[in-house]
């Protein structure tokens, strides 16, 4: 079997492949927009069978967020196989080929939403975040005190290059946070919500979310406040809603502290593994990833396993605040797979934890160590693809 890229002429047969395979239909106004979007922004690969389409996947080349670097990010959807061909080997020939491809392109990492996490991490994918979404009736929505600042609220079609701003200063204090261009706020982000900024008494843009209430349910789809007021002033535009709504439905990271510091702060809250990373290219992403040096770790050797991508095999030393791949093995050191790896350096899980559960082996000075490397930042993610 082959792997091709599909040209544009082959569009459609694809989007046929994802309705069946999906269960949905495109309606038919639609479905020149839906084509336009492919060939914009995605790149399609898929298999034939003769001359008609058996399996594709799709594949977004875009960025993401490690603190304050931006690495290339090659995120996959749309993977489907017409059920006669399932079970033929077909997604791993196809996931095994855009591995490479991503690698020679110059992408560090790949991300997906998993329809199942244990198929992906066959493939060397891992969770790296999680979503909480809390619900709240509308006798929790008690205000907090008075903050100077105002709400504006805008639409779509007023989109503000502030709300792009406020974004980029909240993602960067996260890992996996998607890098979002203007368009595709326009195309990905807005649908049918409302934006409401929160601006400082000096008149600055300090924090935002994304809403819409219908049904008498206010449904806050991000909540993004760069301030203590920001956070505050968005919670009170909030509870002005009171009458309005029986229900409020807010997504946000886990240890998001606005839910510890509500007058009662009991509420529904349901914690789920979100989206999926894997390092595509190992040496490129420890080489240039921004370890604690200040810890001053003097050396530390891992060794690495990868069954799907073999150019990350081996073993890397990270010393004098360098990180190298050595061509010969070491008995000491760390050892892990790809997986772990990826769950690590994105923050979803440190290394002491990993370490418990089995997933890295070796000393534990050398964990302690490895520990003092990993920046505390949280991993996150708003995004869907």
């Amino acid at each position: 079997m082959t792997v091709i890229k599909l040209t544009n002429d082959r569009y459609r047969e694809a989007l046929k492949l994802s309705e069946y395979a999906f269960q949905y239909k495109v309606p038919e106004q639609s479905i020149e927009k839906r084509l336009e979007t492919m060939e914009k922004h995605h790149e399609l690969f898929g298999i034939l069978e003769g001359e008609e389409l058996a399996a594709k996947l799709h594949m977004l080349p875009l960025e993401v967020y490690l603190g304050e670097t931006k690495w290339k990010m090659g995120g996959i959807a749309g993977v489907a196989t017409y059920p006669e061909h399932r079970r033929s080997g077909y997604v791993k020939e196809m996931i095994t080929f855009l591995l490479e491809y991503m690698r020679k392109e110059g992408f560090s990492v790949s991300m997906l939403h998993p329809f199942s996490v244990p198929f992906y991490r066959k493939y060397g994918w891992e969770l790296f975040c999680s979503r909480l979404k809390a619900s709240l009736k509308s006798e929790d929505l008690v205000m907090k005190k008075q903050v100077q600042g105002k709400i504006r609220r805008f639409q779509k079609e007023a989109h503000s290059s502030q709300i792009e701003e406020i974004y980029d200063q909240f993602a960067k204090q996260f890992s996996g946070m998607l890098v979002r261009e203007t368009s595709w706020w326009q195309a990905s982000i807005y649908d049918e919500l409302t934006a409401a900024v929160y601006y400082n008494e000096a008149g600055e843009a300090k924090g935002y979310m994304l809403y819409e209430v219908k049904k008498a349910k206010m449904t806050v789809e991000e909540f993004v406040p760069l301030t203590t007021d920001a956070r505050i002033g968005l919670w009170n535009f909030i509870c002005q809603h009171d009458s309005m709504i029986k229900e409020l439905e807010i997504a946000t990271y886990e240890s998001d502290p606005l839910f510890f510091s509500l007058n009662e702060p009991r509420i529904k809250a349901e914690v789920t593994p979100y989206f999926m990373v894997r390092i595509v290219d190992a040496e490129s992403l420890l080489k240039n990833y921004d370890f604690e040096w200040s810890a001053g770790v003097s050396e530390l050797v891992i060794h690495l396993k990868d069954q799907h991508a073999p150019w990350n095999n081996g073993t890397y030393k990270i010393k004098n605040k360098e990180v190298n791949k050595l061509n010969e093995s070491e008995s000491e050191g760390l050892s892990l797979d790809i997986n772990t790896l990826s769950a690590m350096l994105f923050g979803y899980k440190r290394p002491a934890d990993l370490y418990e559960i089995g997933q890295i082996e070796g000393g534990e000075e050398a964990i302690k160590g490895l520990e003092t490397l990993i920046p505390a930042r949280k991993a996150f993610f708003y995004d869907f693809f």
